[in-house]
């Protein structure tokens, strides 16, 4: 099983040392995903770039709307350069600067141009059961295979019913399953309004609440074959990671 951790390109120094402390806590893990933020002048590829020096596997977020039209993909030619063999292709929140130039891509436009000018360059497609309904979702699973799409990365998910019923979804796929915890009463609204996101009837906001899930969603991840990713936003990287997985 591959154990990555998402970071937050905050800057150079400061994600240096998030890939440092994760590295430490969690011996486990494997690799760093990194999301392509515009209110932080790093870029992803870039961030990856930097953090492939602690854990070669370093998986940048690409944001298809950022991406302009036509054949060349000098973004693809900047990751293969960083020695980076894998990206993730989302398409992408619109830009709260107006001034940002965006492009009407979906997700499977720009993995198809992707896999035609990087053939051995691994993309992986978002899956959110949470967006739509799960016929509409899997439809667009079906579009992103089509579109040469090699795995998934999913909405972090916070009920082991769900988990289960989307690993029979996607089974066969090569899977990244999310978790993240969810910390305090804001935190739970924001989650719910904006990632229309349903908490089991058990849930509590807590640090313990999500340690002790995160720890049975792993062995959930492990019996079926995935792999699983941490999103730890908002909280203290040593407090939520340390012993959070068997030695």
């Amino acid at each position: 099983m591959r154990i990555s951790v998402e970071l937050i390109p905050r800057g150079e120094a400061e994600l240096l040392t998030d890939a440092a402390m994760v590295r430490s806590v969690m011996p486990q893990v494997n690799a760093f995903n990194i999301p392509d933020l515009m209110r932080f002048p790093t870029r992803s590829w870039d961030a990856c770039k930097l953090t492939s020096g602690i854990l070669p596997a370093s998986i940048p977020h690409i944001r298809a709307i950022d991406i302009p039209p036509g054949e060349e993909l000098p973004i693809a030619d900047a990751i293969e350069a960083a020695g980076l063999r894998e990206v993730l292709v989302v398409r992408g929140d619109p830009p709260h600067d107006m001034g940002h130039r965006t492009y009407p891509n979906s997700s499977e436009d720009i993995i198809r141009r992707f896999k035609r000018h990087s053939p051995n360059l691994r993309v992986y497609a978002a899956f959110d059961p949470y967006r739509a309904g799960f016929r509409d979702e899997m439809t667009a699973v079906h579009r992103k295979l089509e579109a040469g799409a090699d795995g998934f990365f999913t909405q972090p998910l916070f009920d082991l019913r769900l988990l289960e019923i989307c690993a029979e979804m996607l089974h066969g796929q090569d899977v990244f399953w999310g978790v993240a915890p969810v910390l305090g009463q804001k935190s739970q609204a924001y989650w719910e309004t904006t990632n229309r996101v349903i908490f089991p009837a058990g849930f509590v906001p807590t640090l313990d609440w999500n340690r002790d899930f995160a720890t049975k969603a792993v062995r959930a991840i492990q019996g079926f074959g995935g792999n699983v990713y941490f999103m730890p936003i908002r909280v203290n990287l040593a407090a939520y990671l340390t012993d959070l997985l068997p030695s």
